[in-house]
């Protein structure tokens, strides 16, 4: 069997989605590179993008609903979005934070951090315990 979370088949991985078949107006479906659910408790939201790239604005509209409605239904929710200079796999762990939302509002890290050292620190926060 595969580690978890590791690449299953990269055949298939390859493969690009077409969404074209779902426009409804100007709506068209969106990817989410992450997610996390701990315990029903503390849901996180992974985008990573290349370079400087910035959600796009349908994207980002999608991303704080869907983050600021978890949140109103009492779940700690965090959006984080982060960003890679790599052509090759992408090690979601060491991509730098550029902005994370919270509380219906989005927020710039502090200080230079992985996603990984971001979500041991939430689960700190949080209280929360994984296996």
């Amino acid at each position: 069997m595969t580690e978890r979370g590791k690449i299953r088949n990269r055949e298939h991985a390859k493969q690009l989605k077409d969404f074209s078949g779902l426009k409804f107006g100007k709506i068209t479906p969106t990817d989410i590179d992450g997610f996390l659910d701990f315990g029903n408790t503390l849901f996180i939201i992974i985008e990573v993008k290349h370079g400087n790239t910035n959600l796009p604005y349908g994207q980002n509209l999608a991303f704080e609903r869907l983050c600021d409605n978890l949140q109103n239904s009492g779940k700690h929710t965090y959006l984080l979005v982060a960003t890679h200079n790599t052509e090759d796999d992408i090690d979601v762990a060491k991509c730098k934070l550029v902005k994370y939302r919270h509380n219906k509002k989005w927020e710039l890290p502090k200080r230079n951090i992985t996603i990984r050292k971001v979500i041991d620190a939430l689960l700190k926060k949080h209280e929360m315990e994984y296996r």
